[in-house]
């Protein structure tokens, strides 16, 4: 894929961050989109956006990723619309923060519900798409937290390193059968969004103070900066995306070290952490 113009791009979560930077991105190139949130006022904001930004085309929906019966609605409704899919970006994702023995199975549902299963259900039910328009790809958002972890972050990082293997052998299988699908996972570090302040943190935790400790300390990268690197990357067919020098520097980190890295960010994170 060398443009994204008169393409069918379609982004989960874009009612904010980084999907929606994207978003806007792939609009001023000419694509047409399908567009969908859980946050409807956020999503009725991108749409606006989008327009400005001068999408062919905008589709607008509410959509669960969690609930796959909804996601497979979706899927056939926005391939009848357009015609055929050409990019499935799978960002939709929540935070839960809090040490594991403190954390409910309800919320741990809840996370890999949205983060994992709703990358499998996204690709899932778009896939036939994708290969039938000849020139398709996938791009699911993991996490610099798919290739570390980090204590407090349990069930998120399971789920982002589930998104790793799935995304990678995904990417495998499209190679041996020669479909013409590009896959991308995709790796940031600390970006400017909401994913903390709209997460959910287990019952003994402070979710203010840490939802300013992020937004000051750990989020340095902006959405905008996100979806230009997100969009190039499509565009160059690239296998693995880090974004952010923080990803960069930490999994730098993490090979020099191998796993006595965990040693050295359990300490550091006992020193810094709210």
């Amino acid at each position: 894929m060398k443009t994204l113009d008169d393409k069918v791009v379609v982004i989960t979560g874009a009612g904010s961050g980084i999907g929606r930077a994207t978003a806007v991105n792939v609009a001023g190139r000419g694509a047409h989109l399908a567009i969908s949130d859980v946050n409807e006022a956020g999503l009725a904001e991108t749409v606006e956006l989008v327009k400005a930004a001068g999408a062919r085309a905008v589709r607008s929906d509410r959509l669960d990723v969690s609930d796959r019966d909804a996601v497979a609605t979706y899927a056939g409704a926005v391939a009848e619309q357009f015609g055929r899919v050409n990019v499935v970006m799978n960002n939709a994702g929540v935070s839960m923060s809090g040490d594991f023995e403190k954390m409910t199975y309800e919320e741990m549902e809840w996370i890999v519900g949205i983060n994992f299963w709703g990358v499998v259900n996204g690709t899932k039910e778009f896939l036939p798409h994708l290969i039938a328009s000849g020139d398709g790809h996938v791009v699911n958002i993991s996490s610099l937290f798919g290739l570390i972890s980090m204590p407090s972050q349990t069930l998120y990082n399971a789920t982002k390193y589930a998104v790793r293997g799935f995304t990678e052998a995904l990417r495998e299988e499209m190679l041996i059968s020669k479909h013409k699908v590009g896959v991308t996972a995709v790796h940031p570090g600390g970006i400017k969004t909401g994913i903390v302040r709209n997460g959910r943190v287990t019952a003994d935790g402070d979710h203010e103070t840490l939802t300013k400790f992020f937004d000051k300390k750990l989020a340095r990268t902006t959405s905008e900066e996100a979806g230009r690197v997100i969009v190039r990357a499509i565009l160059r067919n690239q296998p693995r995306l880090l974004i952010g020098a923080d990803a960069h520097a930490l999994h730098t980190v993490g090979k020099l070290l191998g796993a006595r890295y965990q040693d050295v960010f359990a300490a550091g994170a006992k020193r810094i952490m709210p």
